[in-house]
């Protein structure tokens, strides 16, 4: 039996590349049609860069070891420490707001289940030096125009939506302590995924009486006009609704007001999210997170860095490449070349590789038989299905004195149809008269899906 990729990772095969290529594709065209650039960093990380964030029982989640130099290293978990370390390092010398993305490969050694592997890529969106709402729904912007780029519409996707600072003034209206706030935290969590007494229970054993235990479980269906209604005359709670209603009107001038969904039962796990949070799920709820982000304002100080506001999100490519699978809206296809060249008609092979040469350097996509004799003695009616078989969008016959012949294959009606076009300009290098024969070119691949006349 050969070797086999390692238990949670992934082999990329062209066409499972060509639907990751898609996916990249588009989370670069979104994030900068919003103005954000592109940024990397190494995926060997020190280990304590992710203890530092998190704590050491992260430890038992990563792929870590002493290399030879006798650092503690490990393959990047998350993209946010990174990202943080290196904002924080020229904070004072880069313009503000800092719109930065990424897609990196991250690591974590932990369980296999649905929609989570042991590697995966993932969208990092983040903005830095900035304290208004109006950055808090440009962020989710981003992430819901993604939604939109791939066809998901706000019956497809929902972006559910809370704010810590909202969360804590409303447990401080109703009581709760900040001591107890963990386990409220723990439980408005798993909301969906717990019995209801399970949870009273739970908010029992932290001290919660029987009346403050109702109001959080009624979190979970509180939508934004009730909140306002049952607490919009607390002056502890008000001004978070107000900073939450002006979140909802950017987001609504921002055309993405209708994927939002308030929910309170959103607290994100991570413990450094400081205000408003949100997570992106299918509208079926089938799959696992698509995406998730927030505030999270004091990270950068907490590791040693500048002070700085700062939000972000992450999207991977496992939940939502399953999701569009699901949804039939993977709309991605194989590269294919534009060319398939062949000999004929007292042309030789040297001819038909300085067509090929000429060709490509005018950005085609140009490929022929790689064995000369093959090149030469098939004929080329074979050779021809040779490029449909390998799904060429044409093929060309490469003539006497320059003209090529162009058999085009992707007609509608079935049938391929053929149109000579004079290369002469082209294997001369003269680049003027090249234009039109360029053009001519192109325009025939472009209509090689329309029917005849």
């Amino acid at each position: 039996m050969g070797q086999r990729a390692l238990p949670g990772f992934r082999d990329f095969y062209p066409a499972e590349f060509a639907d990751r290529a898609h996916l990249f594709a588009t989370f670069r065209r979104i994030a900068r049609r919003f103005g954000f650039v592109e940024y990397d960093g190494p995926p060997l990380e020190p280990l304590e860069l992710y203890t530092q964030k998190s704590g050491e029982e992260i430890v038992g989640q990563l792929y870590n070891f002493t290399d030879k130099g006798g650092r503690e290293v490990a393959l990047r978990p998350e993209m946010t420490p990174t990202v943080a370390r290196l904002v924080g390092a020229r904070a004072a010398a880069l313009p503000k707001p800092v719109r930065w993305f990424s897609i990196p490969q991250l690591f974590r050694y932990e369980r296999q289940q649905k929609g989570r592997l042991r590697e995966h890529f993932q969208l990092n969106v983040d903005i830095f030096g900035e304290s208004d709402s109006l950055a808090d729904a440009e962020l989710l912007a981003v992430a819901c125009e993604i939604m939109r780029a791939f066809d998901l519409g706000p019956d497809d996707v929902r972006a559910r939506v809370s704010d810590r600072r909202l969360l804590n003034a409303l447990l401080s209206h109703l009581g709760i302590t900040d001591a107890q706030a963990p386990a409220v935290y723990a439980v408005l969590d798993k909301l969906e995924r717990q019995p209801q007494e399970i949870s009273r229970e739970k908010l029992a054993l932290a001290g919660c009486s029987p009346e403050q235990a109702a109001a959080v479980l009624a979190f979970g269906t509180l939508d934004f006009d009730a909140a306002v209604v049952a607490y919009g005359q607390s002056p502890t709670v008000q001004p978070h609704l107000e900073r939450f209603a002006q979140y909802r009107a950017h987001l609504d001038a921002l055309g993405v007001l209708e994927y939002v969904h308030f929910d309170l039962s959103i607290v994100r796990g991570l413990a450094y999210y400081t205000g408003i949070v949100f997570e992106l799920f299918d509208a079926k709820g089938e799959f696992r997170a698509i995406c998730g982000g927030g505030r999270y304002d004091t990270l950068l100080s907490s590791l040693g860095g500048s002070d700085l506001p700062a939000l972000g999100f992450g999207m991977g490519d496992v939940v939502l490449g399953e999701l569009l699978r699901a949804r039939g809206k993977l709309a991605s296809t194989l590269a294919r070349p534009d060319f398939w060249l062949v000999p004929d008609d007292g042309a030789d092979v040297p001819a038909v590789l300085r067509a090929a040469r000429a060709l490509r350097r005018h950005e085609f996509s140009v490929v022929h038989a790689l064995d000369a004799d093959r090149l030469w003695n098939r004929k080329p009616r074979t050779q021809m299905q040779d490029a449909q078989r390998q799904g060429a969008r044409a093929g060309l016959r490469v003539l006497p004195g320059g003209v090529a012949e162009v058999i085009l294959f992707d007609r509608s009606d079935g049938d391929a149809a053929s149109r000579r076009v004079d290369l002469a300009a082209l294997l001369a290098g003269d680049a003027a008269a090249s234009v039109p024969v360029v053009a001519q070119l192109r325009d025939l691949l472009a209509a090689d899906a329309a029917p005849s006349s």
